[in-house]
């Protein structure tokens, strides 16, 4: 009910050990239930620090002006418009990032709320293990896709053409950053885009890395849309099935692929 007061966690640690990387968020949700497991699963991870909680979108926004937090997650059916909630939070705080727990898979909604500013989207079904790893991503300052929203926004974005193709940069990929490219637009992730190439998933990222440097972008979703927009990945296509068919499969290929990528990273 909307007179429940808000709630505050015990720190659990001194500020100054909360300063060093800590995550701090705030669960608003309709559910008791779901609140006190969430409490549960961050007290596991040292970094995570739940520092309030919310059953209301009245209790929420005020939360947001109480305690200071790095990450709100805002279950969507705490709102009659779930789009209009997540603008007006991102307006009172606008340091907090915003992750969006919808009921079930939405492609419509899922978009929208991206276009209007959520850091991530996830269903209340995501795995213990997945939620933590999105929080740690959207801490970090990246985007959190699910699988099936990373389609949704490439198919919207290959609809909508949001993007002008006339003017391309002049940036040439090598033929293993193409194909590692590739497989980030089909929304793999950096495990399996490991075992797709034949390499470990630290040299995906120091690839990566280098492809965000090269192209100017900060992120996968960024990284998706701009190959997009440019052609990148029809340009080097070619190369990239090149890489693909040439792709180590002894032990010797990851070791000699890492010494690659680490000499630049």
């Amino acid at each position: 009910m909307s007179s429940t007061p808000l709630k505050v966690e015990p720190a659990g640690g001194s500020p100054a050990e909360e300063s060093k990387g800590t995550i701090r968020v705030i669960v608003a949700d309709t559910q008791a239930i779901f609140r006190a497991g969430l409490r549960k699963v961050f007290a596991l991870e040292d970094d995570i620090r739940v520092v309030g909680q919310a059953e209301n979108q009245a209790q929420a926004l005020a939360a947001l002006q109480k305690f200071s937090a790095d990450i709100m997650i805002f279950e969507a059916a705490l709102a009659a418009d779930p789009v209009e909630a997540l603008s007006e939070l991102l307006r009172q705080a606008t340091s907090c990032r915003q992750v969006m727990v919808l009921q079930g898979p939405d492609q419509e909604l899922t978009l929208e709320l991206f276009r209007r500013g959520a850091h991530a989207v996830v269903s209340k079904e995501v795995e213990p293990e997945m939620l933590i790893e999105c929080l740690r991503k959207v801490a970090q300052g990246e985007p959190w896709l699910e699988p099936c929203a990373v389609t949704w926004v490439l198919d919207a974005y290959r609809s909508q053409g949001m993007r002008p193709s006339g003017s391309r940069p002049k940036v040439q990929l090598t033929p293993k950053e193409s194909l590692i490219v590739s497989c980030v637009t089909q929304g793999m992730k950096n495990k399996e885009i490991a075992l797709r190439v034949g390499t470990t998933e630290q040299v995906v990222k120091n690839y990566l890395r280098k492809v965000y440097d090269k192209l100017g972008v900060a992120d996968r979703l960024e990284l998706a849309l701009y190959c997009l927009s440019h052609r990148v990945i029809e340009k080097d296509k070619t190369h990239a099935n090149e890489a693909g068919s040439a792709a180590p499969t002894n032990g010797q290929g990851p070791n000699a692929a890492g010494a690659s990528a680490g000499s630049g990273s």
